[in-house]
């Protein structure tokens, strides 16, 4: 039964736990360019640096792409509900809560992939 991390931190620590840190990298860059956001993090990017990456690319989308932004999300499938639910106000806070609801649905995916 797939159950998530808590935060963003663990979430990655388990991906690299089960060798699948490699296939996360993979679905991150299928499901952004999907999105026609180029983006391409190496197979090499350590898990520090893939979670500021990528809060910074939600970030700059956010201020900047939000058409673009709520498109991303909905191609990975981010949960509405959960986004709704989170709060607006400090926009830094605001991209690495949903970099880390980005990430779950993502692990969610690789884990799904791997396990059945």
């Amino acid at each position: 039964m797939f159950v998530a991390p808590i935060n963003t931190d663990l979430l990655l620590a388990e991906a690299q736990g089960q060798s699948l840190y490699l296939k996360l990298i993979i679905q991150l860059n299928k499901d952004f360019n999907l999105a026609n956001e180029g983006i391409d993090f190496p197979m090499s990017i350590s898990p520090e640096e893939l979670k500021i990456q990528l809060h910074e690319k939600i970030y700059r989308m956010i201020m900047y792409k939000f058409a673009e932004y709520l498109n991303l999300l909905y191609i990975i499938d981010v949960a509405e509900e959960e986004v709704k639910k989170l709060d607006g106000s400090d926009l830094v806070v605001l991209a690495e809560q949903v970099t880390y609801l980005l990430l779950k649905r993502e692990w969610q995916k690789v884990w799904f992939k791997n396990n059945y």
